[in-house]
């Protein structure tokens, strides 16, 4: 793994110290980094580290358990992780093992992994609450039962097991919705690699040029950066763009499709989600072009509301309404502005919602919704704006000119302390500038 700087090792300090103090005194967390996964016999998928175990150490192998003892005196922050072994190092790539541990992350006390089932039932005594991820990994669920298990079964030397099991999210989350500079410079660098991404797929764009070759544009830029996919790259011509998760990628564009785009890069963990929609040939047609200057609409409504102390859905709405709006005035849908908002006739064009948390995870941690209402936004706060308008090829009820046009413009957007700033504003997204950048 790379190593990690005097600042990093302060920030990962500093948040568990941010952690622990919020659990209080009496508390245990526990936390298990991702399992490796088999993709197929004997090969695995690349290995990525859980978010939140990643949020709190920075450390990138698996078979590793972060405890955090608050208070404890012999050391608060300990991990569990595998030792060294050269002829295993040989095959899979170097381990820090405990003592590189400690030297590395910076933290109180190491033990190797192997010792984990003699060694953790003794810090869960006399803990009151556990804060664990129940349900995350069902085979961690059970040892750590297992674990409990064998300090009940101690209560006659003394021995008190805790007596509330507490889910780690509702601690942790809120502190991952609400990035901190750091954050915040790691995501304007994957939304800049993005950026460069997007413009060279566009760049590359040419009728009869197959989806996957979009994509193997964008994952190029990815990886000259020292980054990769922070999902499965979306590339949708013509109809395809209809299909909101449409991933087989393998079709070939045709003169006058439009291609949907939904590809981010992830860098140092962090994740940015951009998607533009334009023209293979270059020149948008008269129907393509009024849908997206719609959806443009639907974006610029949606991040008028994206300011502080405004209700996060207030940019779902916005979009809504804008939609809506464009749809009856182009003859997509029929009655009133107010009748289709009620009966949410817009759904059959538009069926997703206008934006998601982002951070660590495309579609990061965090509440929408406190108390049954819409969370207001807060300064750190980061977020994509996603609207989008998607008429099925085969419906018989829109006109011809409609059909198969699938459009999603996508931003990713951070609350500031005096409205917001597009951390992907640079990308081209109005349909003159996605003209002039093809034409360039």
């Amino acid at each position: 793994m790379r190593p990690l700087t005097t600042h990093w090792r302060t920030v990962l300090a500093r948040r568990r110290q941010q952690l622990m103090a919020t659990a209080g005194d009496g508390a245990i967390l526990i936390l298990p980094a991702a399992p490796e996964r088999i993709r197929s016999r004997d090969t695995h998928y690349p290995y990525r580290q859980d978010s939140d175990f990643w949020y709190l150490t920075g450390f990138a192998e698996p078979d590793a358990v972060l405890v955090l003892v608050p208070g404890r005196k012999h050391g608060e922050t300990i991990l569990f992780c595998r030792e060294r072994d050269p002829g295993r190092e040989g095959w899979d790539g170097p381990r820090l093992g405990p003592e590189g541990v400690i030297d590395t992350l910076g933290v109180d006390d190491a033990y190797p992994i192997s010792d984990i089932d003699d060694i953790l039932p003794g810090l869960l005594e006399n803990r009151r609450r556990v804060h664990y991820p129940l349900g995350r990994d069902a085979e961690f669920d059970l040892k750590l039962i297992g674990w409990i298990n064998r300090v009940r079964a101690q209560a006659r030397q003394g021995a008190q097991p805790p007596q509330e099991f507490l889910e780690l999210g509702h601690l942790l989350d809120e502190m991952r919705l609400f990035k901190s500079a750091d954050e915040i410079q790691l995501l304007q660098k994957a939304a800049d690699i993005s950026i460069e991404a997007h413009r060279a797929a566009m760049r590359a764009a040419r009728a009869g040029i197959h989806e996957y070759e979009l994509q193997a544009e964008i994952e190029r830029v990815f990886r000259r950066h020292d980054a990769q996919p922070a999902y499965a790259s979306i590339v949708g011509a013509g109809a395809n763009a209809c299909v909101l998760h449409y991933g087989a990628n393998n079709a070939k564009s045709r003169a006058g499709d439009l291609v949907l785009i939904d590809a981010g890069a992830e860098y140092r963990g962090y994740a940015a989600d951009i998607t533009r929609s334009f023209p293979v040939n270059g020149r948008f047609s008269k129907a393509q072009r009024a849908l997206h200057d719609l959806v443009c609409a639907a974006q610029a409504a949606a991040l008028a509301q994206a300011r502080p102390n405004t209700a996060y859905e207030a940019g779902h709405d916005a979009a809504v309404r804008t939609l809506s709006e464009g749809l009856l005035s182009l003859g997509l849908l029929k009655g009133t502005l107010e009748r289709v908002l009620a009966d949410g006739d817009y759904k059959r064009f538009y069926r997703h919602k206008t934006g998601h948390w982002l951070g660590l995870d495309v579609h990061d941690v965090g509440e929408y919704r406190i108390d049954g209402a819409s969370r207001l936004l807060e300064p750190g706060m980061v977020f994509t704006i996603e609207p989008g308008l998607y008429i099925p090829a085969d419906d018989p009820a829109v006109p011809a000119k409609w059909r198969g046009i699938g459009i999603r413009i996508e931003d990713d957007v951070l609350i500031t302390r005096d409205g917001h700033r597009v951390l992907t504003g640079a990308l081209e997204r109005s349909a003159d500038e996605v003209e002039a950048l093809m034409a360039g």
